[in-house]
């Protein structure tokens, strides 16, 4: 999984600040090799138990507690490294509640439908997932781009990165942090009309809707947090409804988004096995992504289905008669693509974790709405089994594959659902790889076309990381290659149309999502530049580099970075985005920016 995206929410800011932990490549390893032993799968308790405490409770335990005399060689900002990572929170998150913040709204109106108006609801801006708004959801044309002005900053508070990608709708951005709130703020002013504090970090893009059942509440905010938790707010309020947990394995994640379509929510599941497999004490691995679909007005599961459907077994033993098991791996970290005539659902998946690497691994699979059952899967990549930490300790033929990677899975980045012009209903999808390929849903899956974006076979980084933008003739990519850049590529034949290389002076890729309007698509790079590109021929209309300290509407203190991740989100005439997270050598912030035409 690409660089360990799972995990990064905490450690960055901790490396950051305190050099000792810079010889541990991940919060995970810390844990499984002080820890993972007594507090794994089956332990008393288990990593699972763990978790349900807060980052406070667990570093008390630590320093003064229970566990005093197991955690005395640790060093302070190891103990609490290790119980923010269980919490996947940092500590001290009172800074993040709206009582502490200067802007808060005046009053808090009725809201309007959310799907009576200009809306980017989810990540995809719509179940399909195009990523591309109408021209009168953007209430913004081409020809007003290279006018746009910084509108307001908002500083985040306690924030290590941004990760969650805002959603509007009735006039309001949604968005969460990784220090476990959600925020409710007016789309025009930046004011904020609620917090509402989760129990882990949120990397998800919120989703609003109508709920039923709810006494008086007609809209709910939608998420899900970093350790599986998916919530049911108030969208007007804030007020908790509902919350439950989508992932029942010790090591999952949901480093994606969830969609809702028709009552029901379908959760992708991930994990973290990948930073912790290569560790000899651990027993890698026995994850298998999955989806899980929850009644939206309840939370209540109605079906699960693994992507790998041969459940794991002992494959033997390490130099250290730690059992081995497998097979493994495959998460899902995209957002599910909706296909609501054939009433399916589709979903890109991960790498294999152990080898040999399973079917169902590096694919594209369809499922059927109401059951979860499997359809049809492509598999792209075969025999792709990958163990982050393997890459630099991890010893090949023991807990690491054989052969490790090549990682080229489809990641973060979700299939786009199109009827083409010739009525052709087709499933556009990308990978890490550098594939493109057009899929047709009238033939199970067959490959209508396959493009190679790649002019070199691209490192585990993976070249098409967070996904595209269509506008239904065209998608258009970001390559995360040295230099960046954004290819163009026909819906009709797989063809180029054009390609914008060497974007990023400095080096930097373009891995983060593509949004896009008519005539323009924008681009975000790992170097913090935003860029508005003309649709006719990649040429840069207008750029905006968000690398700098802001002055914030709601007093705390705002910086932008690296975008390495979600992409903006246009509608109601403003665009959106959070500037502030990348992976490997990248440049953290905590600003969200809020942009509109003079």
């Amino acid at each position: 999984m690409f660089l360990s995206i799972a995990i990064s929410l905490l450690l960055t800011q901790a490396q950051q600040t305190t050099p000792q932990l810079r010889g541990f490549r991940t919060a995970p390893a810390l844990f499984q090799q002080n820890c993972g032993t007594c507090h794994g799968t089956q332990g008393s308790p288990s990593i699972s138990a763990l978790q349900e405490y807060t980052p406070e409770r667990l570093y008390e335990s630590l320093t003064i507690g229970k566990m005093k005399e197991q955690a005395a060689n640790l060093t302070d900002v190891q103990k609490r490294t290790i119980a923010e990572f269980l919490a996947a929170r940092p500590s001290r998150t009172a800074a993040g509640d709206m009582k502490n913040m200067t802007n808060r709204c005046s009053s808090n109106p009725s809201m309007t439908d959310p799907a009576s108006g200009p809306a980017w609801n989810g990540w995809g801006a719509g179940s399909q997932n195009a990523r591309f708004q109408t021209a009168s959801a953007a209430g913004l044309s081409a020809d007003q781009v290279p006018k746009l002005k910084l509108k307001w900053a908002f500083g985040v508070p306690n924030a290590a990165e941004m990760h969650s990608q805002p959603a509007v709708a009735s006039g309001r951005v949604f968005f969460g942090s990784d220090a476990a709130y959600l925020y409710s703020l007016d789309a025009k002013t930046g004011c904020v009309y609620w917090s509402f504090q989760a129990d882990a970090g949120i990397r998800s893009a919120p989703i609003i809707t109508a709920i039923k059942g709810q006494a008086s509440t007609g809209y709910a905010v939608y998420f899900v947090d970093v350790l599986t938790r998916v919530y049911a707010l108030d969208a007007q309020t804030g007020k908790l409804l509902w919350k439950v947990k989508a992932g029942d394995h010790p090591r999952a994640k949901s480093t994606g988004s969830p969609t809702v379509y028709d009552g029901r929510i379908y959760v992708p599941v991930s994990s973290m096995e990948t930073t912790t497999g290569a560790v000899l004490t651990y027993e890698c691995c026995t994850f298998r992504g999955h989806v899980v679909a929850l009644d939206a007005n309840t939370g209540r599961r109605i079906w699960r289905t693994f992507v790998i459907q041969e459940e794991p077994k002992p494959r033997g033993k390490n130099k250290n008669g730690v059992t081995l098991w497998g097979p493994s791996g495959g998460s899902v970290w995209n957002a599910p693509t909706i296909d609501a005539k054939r009433k399916r659902l589709y979903v890109g998946t991960g790498n294999a974790y152990t080898s040999p690497a399973a079917e169902g691994t590096d694919s594209v699979i369809a499922m059927e709405l109401d059951t979860g059952k499997i359809v049809w899967q492509h598999q792209e990549y075969k025999g792709d089994a990958f163990i982050s930490a393997c890459r630099a300790s991890g010893e090949p033929g023991d807990n690491c594959p054989d052969k490790l990677g090549p990682d080229y899975d489809f990641g973060g980045s979700a299939l786009i659902l199109h009827t083409r012009p010739d009525g052709r209903d087709v499933l556009i999808a990308g990978s890490k790889g550098g594939v493109t390929l057009a899929l047709d849903l009238d033939q199970n899956g067959a490959v209508l076309w396959r493009t190679n974006l790649a002019d070199r076979p691209p490192s585990a980084a993976g070249l098409i990381v967070f996904g595209g933008a269509s506008d239904g003739n065209t998608v258009y990519y970001g390559l995360n290659q040295p230099g960046g850049g954004v290819a163009a590529v026909q819906l009709s034949d797989g063809s180029r149309k054009w390609t914008t290389t060497r974007m990023a002076p400095n080096g930097q890729g373009h891995p983060a999502a593509i949004s896009g309007i008519p005539g323009v698509v924008f681009t975000q790079s790992m170097d913090g530049m935003l860029r508005g590109l003309s649709t006719a021929d990649g040429k840069v209309i207008w750029e905006y580099n968000t690398v700098r300290e802001y002055e914030s509407v709601n007093g705390v203190p705002a910086k932008g970075g690296s975008m390495g991740q979600a992409g903006a989100t246009v509608a109601g005439g403003m665009l959106f985005l959070g500037s502030g997270y990348g992976t490997g050598n990248s440049i953290n912030g905590n600003a969200l920016l809020a942009f509109g035409p003079e």
